[in-house]
């Protein structure tokens, strides 16, 4: 059995659960059953460091969970999207971007602003022409209106 399996299974299950509904009504019970219990136990130290001690410990857990989930997650979409940069008419150089510092990808987005402003400038021209090109439309002819 593949420990990586395992874990991968296990964490995106986890992550899905937390993040139910249900999950979230069940946090809300037990806070309200710990609030509750606040004047048995006199409001002593003992109570708030159970439930102190309790969310730090989901907390700490649900963060890797939730981190190994989303790391996959982000794999997979970089993946599909190198997929279709591909088999498209993109360019090859934005294959593994994710992979970059903040610098270089501020230099590329930078380039691809500027390409997009020139494409649009082209696109705007190109659509002037193809007006131009078309044959006027005729409006219709309003009927006059009726004497009052």
């Amino acid at each position: 059995m593949d420990l990586n399996r395992v874990f991968s299974d296990f964490a995106g299950r986890v992550a899905r659960i937390s993040g139910s509904p249900a999950a979230f009504g069940v946090c809300v019970l037990a806070i309200l059953l710990w609030a509750l219990t606040g004047p048995l136990f006199g409001f002593s130290e003992t109570w708030q460091l159970i439930i102190n001690t309790g969310t730090t410990i989901v907390t700490f857990l649900m963060v890797f969970l939730i981190q190994n989930t989303q790391n996959r997650d982000g794999k997979a979409i970089q993946t599909k999207l190198d997929e279709l940069i591909l088999t498209s008419d993109a360019e090859d150089m934005f294959i593994g971007i994710e992979k970059l510092t903040d610098k270089e990808l501020e230099i590329l987005q930078a380039r691809c602003a500027q390409t997009a402003e020139t494409h649009g400038r082209i696109a705007k021209h190109a659509a002037a022409v193809m007006s131009s090109r078309r044959p006027a439309r005729r409006r219709k002819a309003r009927k006059p209106a009726k004497p009052a």
